[in-house]
């Protein structure tokens, strides 16, 4: 898969609606996983969204999460611009070159799903999450 860049919102609670409303409006595959699902089934957040992304036909690409109940939800100020993809080399150095100068609030490291998985936000302020998925056919 070629690298894309695309919007990742943040919602309170009601990021499943909210993407399926997206999907209602743009079409498309909506795929919707749960923190349950993700190692954490006895939360009180269990059955909210850890991550969905639509794709729609016409190659729009929307993803969004209900945030952790660690961190705090501003509406306004709720994006990141997601790197995805599985050329490693590329991404990690996107990566490199976003932190640089700014904060790290998730590590790019090995993540509960199988991915490689980093958050930072760069020196002008912008938030960023970089996924480096498996290429296929590796483990």
């Amino acid at each position: 898969m070629a690298s894309r860049l695309n919007p990742y919102l943040s919602f309170d609670g009601d990021a499943r609606a909210a993407m399926e409303l997206y999907r209602e409006i743009f079409g498309g595959t909506l795929r919707l996983n749960t923190y349950g699902e993700f190692g954490q089934p006895d939360s009180p957040v269990a059955d909210r969204i850890m991550h969905g992304m639509l794709e729609a036909p016409n190659g729009f690409t929307l993803m969004g999460a209900d945030v952790p109940p660690d961190m705090e939800h501003n509406p306004g100020n709720s994006f990141a611009v997601s790197l995805s993809g599985d050329d490693d080399a590329e991404l990690r150095g996107y990566w490199e070159k976003l932190s640089a100068g700014g904060s790290v609030s998730v590590p790019l490291e090995k993540q509960m799903w199988g991915d490689v998985f980093g958050m930072c936000t760069d020196r002008f302020g912008i938030p960023w999450m970089v996924n480096i998925g498996r290429a296929q056919g590796q483990d």
